[in-house]
């Protein structure tokens, strides 16, 4: 209890799945917690779920793909709380059929591109602005497997290891100012987005190429696992941990 007493952290894509698990766990262990995602509605509910635990919470209404919104975030965060000691990038999104480098459409890069890799970055930059500025901060992205492993649609593929990329670019960055940056790149996880996957449109060469090249017979992560480690990423328990990339897979793609 406590890790994160008197932090104040932003969650991104806070209204269901990892960033509800997120917003739960970080209020628990003492965080002021502002909440972010496109759809008002679910992310009203989160934030009361949050406030029924004892937590203090600001949910924010945020297209993280437009860099205005993005800022307006940071501003109404520090509005609110005065500072702000860690973001969690978890707002992203799948394509519906997890196309390979062969049949990828233009539009599904340019989707995933704007708000996996495009919005991930708009708010790095402008939290990085902020704690370079303070001298302070964490900044923990949440990317993929898919991302290291390249067990994904291509499109998808792209955006999550960009967000490797840059995730070591930033450490590296801000390692001299007391700032951090890590990834997360969980494998399959139980979530709304995920579960909401057709499968009569999944592309069947790709999902044959992923299940000879990882054991599908391992369990799935929980939302919850994946949280756990954004805490640890989050806390002073990690203060020596920068540029690094943590897989949560089970051992899948061992």
């Amino acid at each position: 209890m406590n890790r994160l007493e008197n932090k104040v952290a932003i969650i991104t894509g806070g209204n269901s799945g990892i960033g509800e698990a997120c917003a739960l766990l970080f209020a628990k262990e003492g965080a002021k917690v502002v909440i972010t995602a496109r759809r008002e509605a679910q992310l009203e509910e989160v934030a009361a779920k949050v406030r029924e635990a004892g937590g203090d919470v600001l949910a924010v209404r945020t297209d993280i793909s437009n860099s205005e919104d993005v800022k307006k975030m940071i501003d109404k965060t520090i509005e609110a709380y005065g500072k702000l000691d860690i973001i969690i990038n978890n707002a992203g999104v799948l394509e519906e059929g997890l196309l390979p480098i062969d049949r990828v459409k233009n539009e599904d890069m340019d989707y995933l591109m704007d708000i996996n890799t495009k919005g991930t970055m708009n708010c790095m930059r402008e939290a990085s602005r902020l704690m370079l500025e303070q001298g302070s901060g964490s900044i923990v992205n949440v990317a993929s497997v898919a991302g290291v492993a390249g067990n994904g649609g291509a499109a998808y593929v792209a955006s999550k290891a960009a967000v490797v990329g840059v995730t070591r670019h930033t450490a590296m960055r801000c390692a001299s100012k007391n700032v951090r940056c890590n990834v997360i790149c969980p494998g399959n996880v139980i979530t709304p987005m995920t579960m909401n996957l057709n499968p009569a449109a999944l592309d069947p060469d790709m999902m044959g190429a992923m299940a000879s090249h990882g054991d599908m017979r391992l369990p799935s992560c929980q939302a919850e696992d994946v949280a756990n480690i954004a805490l640890f990423l989050a806390s002073d328990e990690s203060r020596a941990v920068t540029g690094q990339t943590i897989v949560s897979d089970f051992g899948c793609t061992l």
